[in-house]
């Protein structure tokens, strides 16, 4: 089994019921459990500031499916509760599912980029991944947690 993390996010409709019935998909997958899931938190709009807030939140899963197949099943979750990928970047959207890392590999394939490229940099991210593994390493960037601590979190409020 391998231990991969993904980030939730999503800004349109019920986001809460929309993360639930995600993460219910994924412990559907072939020889996928979720093993933990971070506290909701409210952040601010990342990139085209010009919209709702998020909702954004980190699964810890553990899978026997391959990078590549975990991350055709979380587009195929994302398509089935009504994420259309229109080209725009940073827009609104009903669910969003980031494979952020997949045990310790570092890959740069076309789709596929682990750890996600902007990880690092992003505090919506790294507050619910270091709250559910704050000793993690983000592969070719350092602990989660030393990141984290390098960003503003001053906007970023919990929901649960």
């Amino acid at each position: 089994m391998i231990d991969a993390f993904i980030g939730l996010g999503g800004n349109q409709g019920d986001v809460q019921v929309a993360f639930a019935a995600a993460l219910a998909a994924l412990a559907a997958l072939p020889q996928t459990r979720v093993v933990q899931v971070s506290p909701y938190y409210l952040t601010p709009a990342w990139g085209n500031i010009a919209q709702p807030d998020f909702i954004n939140a980190a699964a810890h899963v553990q899978t026997v499916l391959g990078a590549r197949a975990l991350l055709d099943a979380l587009l195929d979750i994302e398509r089935q509760h009504g994420r259309v990928r229109d080209g725009e970047r940073w827009g609104p959207r009903t669910l969003d599912l980031d494979l952020l890392l997949y045990g310790d590999l570092d890959c740069d394939l076309p789709g596929l980029r682990l750890p996600h490229p902007e990880l690092h940099r992003r505090a919506f991210v790294l507050v619910p991944l270091v709250r559910i593994a704050p000793d993690i390493i983000v592969p070719g960037q350092g602990r989660a947690a030393d990141l984290l601590a390098e960003l503003d979190t001053d906007a970023i409020t919990a929901l649960t």
